[in-house]
C-alpha cells in the first residue's frame, strides 16, 4: 500500500479516537449517560478515554502503529459489543453516529495492523 495511504490510515483513526475525548474527560451527560448505562461511569469513562489517548498516540509513530492499530480494535469490539448488547444502535437519539463511528473505527484499524504486520517484533 501506498505510504502516504497508510499515514493518512493511522492519521485518521488517531483523530476518530482523540475527537471524541473532550466528551469522556469533560464528562458531557451524553457521554455520562453512555457510561452509567453500561454501569462504568467515571471510572470506566475516564479509564477508556486513557486507552484512547495512548492508542492515538501510538498510531501517530510509524514503529508502534501497529500496537496502536491493535490497542484500537480491542477498543472497539468493546464499543461494538455494548452498542449491540445494551446500549442500542442508537444512543441518546444520534442516528447510530456513535455506532457507525465505531465500526469505521474498527475497519480502519484492521486495514492498519494489516499493513503493519512487518512491524510486529514478534512475528518477525
Amino acid at each position: 500500500m501506498n505510504p502516504r495511504i497508510k499515514t493518512l490510515l493511522r492519521y485518521t483513526v488517531a483523530i476518530l479516537l482523540v475527537q471524541t475525548l473532550r466528551y469522556k474527560f469533560l464528562a458531557h451527560p451524553d457521554s455520562v449517560y453512555i457510561f452509567e448505562t453500561i454501569g462504568m461511569e467515571p471510572f470506566g469513562r475516564i479509564g477508556i478515554g486513557v486507552l484512547e489517548l495512548i492508542t492515538a498516540l501510538l498510531l501517530l509513530i510509524k514503529r508502534t502503529a501497529w500496537f496502536g492499530a491493535f490497542m484500537s480494535i480491542g477498543l472497539m469490539i468493546g464499543a461494538l459489543f455494548f452498542h449491540l448488547t445494551i446500549l442500542g444502535i442508537e444512543v441518546q437519539e444520534d442516528g447510530g453516529t456513535l455506532f457507525g463511528m465505531a465500526i469505521l473505527t474498527w475497519v480502519l484499524s484492521l486495514l492498519i495492523l494489516w499493513n503493519e504486520q512487518k512491524s510486529i517484533p514478534f512475528l518477525k
